[in-house]
């Protein structure tokens, strides 16, 4: 099967682009993958964070791809169509994640159908991003017209698709797991400590960028309780702020939580991500909303237990007391509960183990016989229709 695939790619930083790295290698093994990304992802003014590009000194999973959509740029969105329908493709397959891409996905999905005469499958992220507005719905419509087809992954995201697009066949995978950042220096948990100046404490991580969704200020207020029964309790803070961080600085101030709490606020480099999840005795994703996380699936590539918030898709990767515990979003009390509870039954081996189990039955493993199943469905229906 011959594949084009449109998404962010390397040095494109991000977890939208690691997934694609991983679709790429899983599809590559046994079908002709190209993939079409950006060369530019967002305008300046529009990007909250330092930099869109990886500074990493090792690249993960790098794989060829043709950087040519600019995203102020319409003509580069035709050139993409153009591209893309000469390759010609048994399907083109698109990732989408957030409705500021909605003209760029719908002017090259249109343009390549028309020049192509070929079905366009849309891998579903979420509908609507976390922070919606009316117009990220009709963006978000207007390019999810164009799907032949879905591939979503999470069921809450597959229930949201069906409602919108009942007649389009749905396919449902999940996100890979994410085990391409050990390192080939080993380290343990107490060198890592050691290095991080954390020596002998509790770590609960919360890794990746901070936005108002993500719910720091959660953990943040829950500390107080943990730490009444924890007392070597610490959380450590590792992403960039998309958020002013002022207001988080000023909650850790009020609670006294200054010498309790520490914040490195940057982007990781690859080579550096183990270090700090290495040192984690459980990450934490304490989210308002979500669909499904990157993070997620990095702590479980460390055989990281995590306590994370009932929303979106996220409990769907989480066996309950085994890898981890669920809680309810917005229960201050509840999450401090629930991470005491960890550490007072000691459950850090037990559950990493259970993880390293998960590992093997990441549906994701499947996603090349997902794809044929498309394959399959697209061609029947072609020739029902012939």
């Amino acid at each position: 099967m011959k594949i084009v695939l449109v998404g962010p790619a390397y040095p494109i930083r991000g977890g939208n682009a690691l997934f694609v790295a991983h679709l790429y290698e899983s599809l590559s093994a046994t079908n002709n993958v190209q993939v079409i990304s950006f060369s530019r992802l967002y305008p300046e003014f529009l990007f909250p964070g330092v930099r869109q590009t990886d500074i990493s000194s090792v690249a993960i999973k790098k794989h060829p791809a043709v950087h040519i959509i600019d995203c102020l740029n319409p003509f580069t969105w035709w050139k993409a169509a153009r591209l893309a329908a000469s390759m010609n493709p048994d399907m083109l397959v698109f990732t989408w994640w957030n409705p500021f891409f909605g003209f760029i996905v719908r002017t090259i999905a249109s343009s390549f159908k028309r020049r192509a005469k070929k079905p366009v499958v849309i891998i579903a992220e979420n509908i609507i991003s976390h922070e919606s507005r009316w117009i990220d719905v009709f963006l978000t419509k207007i390019a999810l017209q164009t799907a032949d087809r879905f591939l979503v992954l999470s069921i809450i995201v597959e229930e949201g698709i069906k409602k919108l697009y009942p007649r389009i066949k749905v396919f449902r995978s999940s996100l890979p797991i994410y085990d391409c950042y050990q390192n080939p220096v080993h380290l343990t948990q107490e060198q890592a400590q050691q290095q991080l100046g954390l020596e002998g404490k509790k770590v609960l991580l919360f890794f990746g960028y901070i936005r108002q969704y993500k719910g720091l200020m959660n953990i943040i207020e829950a500390l107080p309780l943990i730490r009444k029964q924890i007392s070597n309790a610490h959380l450590l803070v590792v992403g960039e702020f998309y958020d002013h961080p002022q207001p988080y600085l000023d909650t850790i101030k009020q609670l006294e939580l200054g010498n309790n709490i520490t914040i490195i606020n940057e982007y990781v480099a690859n080579e550096a991500v183990h270090l700090y999840f290495t040192a984690a005795n459980l990450a934490v994703l304490p989210y308002n909303e979500a669909t499904q996380s990157g993070i997620l699936s990095i702590a479980y590539g460390f055989a990281k237990p995590v306590v994370i918030t009932d929303v979106g898709g996220l409990a769907e990767l989480v066996d309950e007391g085994k890898t981890g515990f669920i809680v309810p979003p917005h229960d201050i009390p509840k999450l401090a509960d629930t991470v005491i509870r960890y550490f007072k039954e000691n459950l850090e081996q037990a559950f990493s183990q259970n993880i390293e189990v998960k590992r093997q039955e990441n549906s994701f493993n499947k996603i090349r016989v997902i794809f044929e199943e498309i394959e399959s469905n697209l061609k029947s229906k072609r020739s029902i229709e012939h």
